[in-house]
């Protein structure tokens, strides 16, 4: 009966590890997830601002600056079902642009969006995500006194496991076109209200490492072995450092 000695077992070990982690990779491109996306804004950091004014903290509807109407942004989520690493509608994003007092608005806000996943498990997970509020001075034209809101993090700061892999979100932009073409921001003129969806995919951790050098002098070692004993032969292992 053929025995191994512990080297060659130790090196069977690790080939038979990766050729698992290779197949759960494999898997986790193929898994679709299908579910429904909502979304709460957090407390905005008000920068330099002197005296900021603000409200709408733990609602889907956010507004800022003192005006008349004020600055609003919100947020309606959407159900989805999408692969790993796909486009898919995260929500609808509403922007007016009003009128503010220097001094009374924000510099960012951060969104908390929640994914209720209903298949292949049953999971919800809070994704939070800052988003940049740039106002501009009034002293151009139309497009450039344009205000105008962007991601400062594109991937959420939360993430759930699923089947031994770790999943996270990822914004990619703003779409008008169903996600044909993506921007990276949203501008809106002045007194104007413009809705775009926001469009994300969810990504999965890496699971499979480039082999150390020692393990592939392993395997080398390994055919060398094995020739040996298919030649009715005794082998030493041979140092390969001088």
């Amino acid at each position: 009966m053929l025995k191994l000695n512990s080297f060659v077992a130790a090196t069977l070990s690790t080939l038979a590890l990766t050729t698992v982690a290779i197949g759960l990779s494999g898997h986790a491109q193929a898994q679709t997830f299908v579910g429904n996306s909502s979304g709460t804004w957090g407390a905005p950091d008000p920068g330099t601002n002197s005296n900021p004014v603000f409200s709408g903290v733990r609602t889907n509807t956010f507004t800022w600056g003192q005006g008349t109407p004020p600055n609003q942004l919100s947020f309606i989520g959407n159900s989805f079902s999408t692969a790993i690493d796909s486009l898919f509608k995260v929500g609808d994003l509403t922007y007016f642009n009003g009128a503010t007092t220097i001094g009374t608005p924000v510099d960012s806000v951060p969104l908390n969006v929640l994914l209720s996943l209903t298949s292949p498990t049953s999971i919800s997970e809070v994704f939070g995500f800052n988003f940049q509020l740039v106002s501009t001075p009034n002293t151009g034209t139309p497009d450039e006194n344009a205000d105008f809101v962007f991601p400062i993090n594109n991937f959420g700061s939360s993430s759930f496991s699923f089947g031994g892999t770790n999943y996270t979100l990822q914004l990619t932009g703003f779409s008008q076109d169903g996600g044909a073409t993506t921007v990276n921001e949203f501008r809106v003129r002045e007194s104007e209200t413009t809705t775009a969806a926001i469009f994300g995919k969810i990504t999965a951790a890496p699971v499979t490492k480039t082999p150390e050098p020692a393990t592939m002098a392993g395997f080398g070692l390994l055919g060398i072995y094995f020739v040996a004993r298919r030649q009715g032969q005794k082998t030493k292992a041979v140092s390969l450092s001088k």
